[in-house]
């Protein structure tokens, strides 16, 4: 997932984001509402954002999903901007694009 950092707050880009689907695959929608839930902004077809505080348990809650295997890497993992630095608490579920 494209992610930017801005002013501490980290933002996924809204095109990479789960969309949740009625009666979809459990595993998907568990991931949108997981995803949702730790957000500090998440709007219809906007970026979401999250801050420093659930940085921890974002990447914990991505390394879950990538080790069950229902989901791809491109899925479960941040792709920052080459001149972005990785904060630490992210860099476990992190690369470059």
């Amino acid at each position: 997932m494209r992610v930017k950092l801005e002013d501490n707050i980290l933002s996924i880009n809204h095109e990479d984001l789960p969309e949740y689907k009625k009666g979809g695959s459990v595993v998907r929608n568990s991931y949108f509402w997981a995803l949702k839930s730790i957000s500090c902004y998440a709007s219809r077809h906007k970026d979401w954002e999250y801050d420093p505080e659930v940085w921890v348990a974002l990447a914990r809650m991505l390394i879950s999903f990538t080790e069950s295997g229902y989901l791809g890497d491109r899925e479960t993992s941040l792709e920052f901007p080459q001149d972005t630095p990785i904060p630490d608490e992210l860099r476990s579920i992190s690369s470059y694009f």
